[in-house]
């Protein structure tokens, strides 16, 4: 695991990569407006991908890395993503552009413009809680690339049965929150649930060749 600082026109933003030992593929993967890095399912993918070819780079945005609490606008966001895609890029892999509710919202919102591979959609904010109507589904059909989401069965943001029909594949983590997390009652550990997790991105990861 190495860290790298990297300047964009938002603020410096820090790359944490896991590399794979014979890397076919890059992950990007961008944090929430909530958290960081440390999202339980960020962290399961970057300790089990690298195993499968696939070198996960962890992106904090420039906000969080000034020691921000709140996430400025969309645009800003997206701006300091496009600053860190050169590095991303320069290994000369395939980058699959990804995100966890926030990141997944830029992942597809520039995903066409940055060349990306395929996005990943963690936890798509679809709506606001309770607001089915304020709907964010045109940014992830607009993707224009291989797109998976990745979806809590009680996530308030939109869970797994409001999505459109659209050109993307969807893995439904049951149970699962906004984070992730199965309440104890669930039929589904938390263990478990990150296995979903992991094991439907290894599958639709190596179905993208």
């Amino acid at each position: 695991m190495t860290t790298q600082t990297v300047g964009t026109e938002a603020g410096d933003a820090r790359i944490t990569w896991h590399r794979a030992r014979k890397a076919r593929l890059v992950l990007a993967l961008g944090h929430g407006a909530g958290g960081g890095i440390e999202a339980r399912d960020l962290r399961a993918l970057a300790d089990t991908l690298p195993a499968h070819g696939v070198t996960v780079a962890l992106v904090e945005q420039p906000w969080r890395v000034a020691g921000k609490k709140v996430a400025p606008a969309p645009r800003t966001l997206d701006t300091g993503w496009r600053g860190i895609w050169p590095e991303l890029a320069e290994p000369g892999l395939p980058v699959i552009s990804g995100g966890r509710s926030a990141g997944a919202r830029v992942a597809c919102r520039t995903a066409t413009e940055l060349g990306a591979h395929a996005v990943l959609a963690l936890s798509f904010p679809l709506h606001p809680p309770g607001k089915p109507e304020k709907s964010r589904a045109d940014e992830l059909l607009g993707a224009g690339v291989p797109t998976l989401v990745v979806q809590g069965g009680n996530d308030p943001f939109g869970k797994p049965a409001e999505f459109p029909e659209g050109d993307f594949e969807l893995v439904d983590v049951p149970c699962g929150d906004h984070g992730f997390a199965v309440p104890r009652r669930a039929g589904i550990t938390q263990e478990e649930a990150l296995e979903t997790i992991t094991e439907g991105v290894v599958t639709w990861v190596t179905s993208l060749g």
